[in-house]
């Protein structure tokens, strides 16, 4: 099964809607879905909940989303880079749950692997844990968290077969493979498509079986805060 689409605007036809609940991968602006949060974006799609790691930065990855008010609430672990994020927060325009990185990871993959809740101490006896279910393990404290699901998954990797399997590379592979499982549609941006049967199997990263879209897009790979520093002279 051929699943490679010509764009971003191609693979997100029919998927889109208001209200949905949308995952986004990446870490700060490394290995996110550039072309499809582009996409979205032209698209006018509004009042999303958006699963990332972080909303991206003033004008650049989601936060192109963010300043269009096309998002109605984050579920996110950072979003210190983002100051269009914080005056929508403190103003009370745009929802926010807030989870420790490790937790929000483990509720996308327990989402993927089809497991509604888990327990966790992380956050026991803070804001966190306000609400939530406590138990009691080996006479520990726990919290319960929740798996997370999308509508859609929007995820980059490096390569792709045209039966979906991905490979990812270095930091890239941080949130994308666990959101490509948790999506209801995945839809993978990559930087270079391959023949079938190229990939080493031992390589692949995230089966086909979970992405139901490719399409080879264009990068411009952003620094999040560049730092340099001066030439040491002889």
């Amino acid at each position: 099964m051929n699943k490679v689409y010509p764009d971003a605007k191609t693979a997100l036809d029919g998927l889109v809607f208001d209200g949905m609940t949308l995952m986004a991968g990446g870490f700060g602006l490394c290995g996110i879905p550039e072309n499809s949060i582009a996409a979205l974006h032209a698209a006018g799609v509004k009042d999303l909940t958006v699963v990332s790691n972080n909303c991206g930065v003033d004008g650049f990855g989601l936060g192109i989303l963010l300043d269009a008010k096309q998002i109605k609430k984050m579920i996110s672990s950072y979003v210190g880079e983002n100051k269009e994020f914080e005056r929508q927060f403190l103003s009370g325009e745009l929802e926010l749950e807030f989870n420790p990185q490790g937790t929000l990871a483990e509720r996308i993959r327990a989402g993927g692997a089809g497991i509604p809740g888990f327990f966790t101490k992380t956050g026991v006896g803070t804001l966190i844990a306000e609400g939530k279910e406590h138990r009691e393990f080996d006479g520990e404290t726990y919290i319960m968290e929740t798996g997370l699901k999308a509508d859609v998954s929007i995820v980059k990797a490096w390569k792709a077969d045209p039966q979906g399997n991905l490979v990812f590379r270095k930091t890239a592979r941080n949130f994308n493979p666990m959101m490509a499982t948790a999506g209801k549609v995945t839809i993978a941006e990559v930087e270079e498509i391959v023949e079938l049967g190229s990939l080493d199997p031992d390589e692949i990263h995230t089966p086909g079986i979970f992405v139901q879209r490719v399409f080879k897009g264009e990068f411009e790979k952003r620094i999040e805060q560049r730092t340099v520093r001066e030439r040491e002279t002889a």
